[in-house]
């Protein structure tokens, strides 16, 4: 049984021992920070990600964490972002996702809380000029609303906003339940919309838009096939049974289970709409932390709460 997984430390946990990766971890207090660089067009194709860099934070309690972990989250977040950036030009940042969904409506969500910057470069007051980065945004909605692949919609503003980069959000798939709300991904590999749910759609990616493309994600579901199997997991280490002599009856039992009827499905939890406000407003405080490197944290405060 496949499942999938956006997240590159899970896919290079199940391919332990391949040569073309390079993984590191550190510690900052309650949070850990994982370093996967796929290196190779070998692990790549094994790991079914695209080579390039993919660094994950994880906090147990990211969603539900203290003010003062929540700064120091979107602190480490904006430490992460800043070597990844071109150091001149507008940024252009994207909210992937469907805002009718909740567990798909992180993109908007994120966006609902930046500063918003490219339209006031030239007619802020004196003291904030020369200091302020071009930011805009889009969330261009999906295929299935708009009739357009969001691809097109970002390639069409590309060309006529002309970023150095661009910064692509969306919710992912996880393979552990554990990871959900719990991690944010973010790549210099740009993003493919969906396919961590086996929705494929054309990229956001260097090659398709012509500038870098930076992607942050967080897991906001897992198959259901994980949650049964992880059950029956520990079910059989209860009964003192051996998980690898039952591994094919297991895999088949879980493939009934999940599909029979009605296809795979995806698990989200029920808490979602809170979980996916707390997250979405430690990456925006990120965002705006690491793309206006020039104001301090009170100025930017200020202008997001007198909406410039």
């Amino acid at each position: 049984m496949q499942i999938r997984t956006d997240l590159a430390m899970e896919s290079r946990d199940s391919a332990q021992g391949l040569q073309g990766v390079s993984y590191r971890t550190f510690t900052h207090g309650n949070i850990e920070e994982i370093h996967v660089c796929i290196e190779t067009e070998e692990a790549a194709k094994a790991l079914e990600k695209a080579r390039g860099k993919y660094i994950t934070l994880s906090h147990a309690s990211l969603s539900h964490a203290a003010p003062g972990e929540r700064i120091a989250l979107s602190k480490a977040l904006a430490d992460i972002l800043r070597p990844l950036l071109p150091p001149f030009g507008d940024l252009l940042v994207v909210g992937l996702g469907n805002r009718h969904i909740t567990a798909d409506a992180l993109g908007s969500r994120v966006l609902d809380g930046m500063l918003i910057t490219r339209h006031m470069k030239d007619i802020t007051e004196p003291s904030l000029r020369g200091r302020l980065r071009g930011v805009c945004a889009v969330a261009p909605g999906v295929l299935g609303v708009t009739g357009m692949e969001t691809a097109e919609v970002a390639q069409g503003i590309v060309e006529h906003v002309r970023p150095s980069a661009v910064i692509a959000i969306d919710a992912l798939a996880a393979r552990e339940t554990s990871r959900i709300c719990t991690t944010i991904q973010v790549t210099d590999t740009g993003i493919r919309p969906g396919s961590g749910v086996g929705n494929h759609r054309r990229g956001l990616t260097k090659e398709t838009l012509g500038v870098p493309v930076i992607a942050i994600g967080v897991p906001m579901v897992v198959y259901a096939s994980v949650i049964a199997r992880d059950a029956l997991s520990l079910l059989l280490e209860d009964m003192g049974l051996d998980e690898r002599e039952h591994e094919n009856a297991m895999e088949a039992l879980v493939g009934k289970v999940t599909e029979h009827g009605l296809g795979e499905l995806v698990v989200t939890p029920r808490e979602v709409d809170e979980l996916v406000g707390k997250v979405a407003r430690i990456i925006a405080e990120g965002l705006n932390i690491a793309l206006q490197p020039r104001l301090s944290e009170e100025e930017i405060g200020a202008m997001m709460h007198d909406g410039m």
